[in-house]
């Protein structure tokens, strides 16, 4: 493995353990729902362990560190981004496994500091940055960090 594959394997590593209280709460919820028919995998592409067949959502996604919650049984689905739901435009759907990947990604850059900044800047609507970023990010492949300067 050449130094740049090991610095970047270390990079994840320590953005998964900087996150790992997020994970756990997403982990906790997954737990509960194997019982009433959820499915749990590991999925490399989203560096999260994907939780499908969530039987309390009424669609879409929740992550959680590197823990992904849905209700489907795939999460390579198209959905909406949140301008087009606003109605701030037509654009065409994206894929919800990249515009989640781009949460698991900010989750690890921020760990602990995560929820709040989410919460602070809106929560789960068209003004927070971070789920523009998301959608930015399933759009074009670029641009998952909600402030200038993509990381």
């Amino acid at each position: 493995m050449s130094s740049r594959g090991v610095l970047m394997l270390g990079l994840r590593v320590f953005g998964m353990l900087w996150t790992l209280p997020n994970s756990l709460l997403g982990l906790l919820l997954g737990l509960i729902g194997l019982a009433f028919g959820a499915r749990m995998r590991w999925q490399p592409r989203e560096l999260a362990l994907v939780v499908r067949r969530w039987p309390w959502s009424r669609g879409g996604a929740l992550t959680l560190g590197n823990v992904i919650v849905h209700a489907g049984e795939r999460l390579d689905t198209p959905c909406l981004t949140y301008a087009h739901r606003a109605g701030r435009g037509i654009e065409p759907p994206v894929s919800l496994a990249d515009h989640e990947r781009a949460h698991v990604y900010q989750y690890m850059l921020l760990g602990p500091f995560f929820l709040p900044l989410y919460l602070l800047c809106g929560g789960v609507s068209v003004r927070n940055p971070f789920e523009r970023a998301a959608d930015r990010y399933a759009q074009s492949g670029q641009g998952w960090w909600p402030w200038t300067g993509d990381v």
